[in-house]
């Protein structure tokens, strides 16, 4: 008994691929992760910022003793085979908002579904805040390098131990995750009305 063979010419797979990715990349992160409104943000900022102070003791004192941070409340991630993800954020230096970013990242291998996190980013020194600000797409891993943090035992952060000039911290409804990653993150100026 013979084996049928379907064979895809390539010119038509190269156009399956197009549309997979083009419905990966924007159907469930237009969907799940609306553009919010500065006003939207601010609050979702403030929101997260408190959860992150709750689940991570010295948290408050260790954003105090920070040049700045990034704080991106709701990054959503889908894929199917392929994934990427989309959020936006807020960049606070002295507490108050300077400017609003969106993080974008794509990746490849076996992935299906969506997930959300929260992804905070802290500039512990002037020099690599000020080399973020004047970025106009700043990648992780390329144009700077991202610690990311594991909280100790007790869920405290030993802010003596950190020497990083840039670390991150990414956690979820469950706590803080482990085993990810920011490299190959970019984050990118918006334009948003406050």
């Amino acid at each position: 008994m013979k084996r049928l063979l379907l064979k895809v010419p390539s010119a038509l797979a190269s156009a399956m691929l197009i549309v997979m990715l083009a419905v990966v990349f924007t159907v469930p992160l237009t969907g799940l992760s609306h553009a919010a409104t500065a006003r939207e943000l601010e609050i979702s900022v403030d929101v997260a910022l408190e959860k992150f102070y709750e689940e991570v003791t010295g948290g408050k004192e260790f954003i105090s003793e920070s040049k700045g941070y990034l704080l991106f409340p709701r990054v959503i991630k889908a894929g199917l085979g392929i994934g990427g993800e989309h959020g936006e954020g807020a960049l606070r230096v002295g507490g108050r908002t300077v400017d609003y970013y969106s993080t974008t990242a794509g990746s490849v291998g076996f992935q299906l579904g969506v997930q959300q996190k929260t992804v905070l980013v802290v500039f512990m020194t002037n020099n690599s805040l000020k080399k973020f600000r004047n970025s106009s797409g700043w990648k992780a891993g390329i144009d700077g390098s991202v610690a990311l943090i594991k909280v100790g035992a007790g869920g405290s952060v030993d802010t003596a131990n950190i020497k990083a000039p840039i670390v991150g911290f990414v956690y979820g409804q469950k706590g803080l995750m482990y085993n990810l990653t920011l490299e190959g993150s970019k984050f990118t100026k918006l334009k948003k009305e406050k």
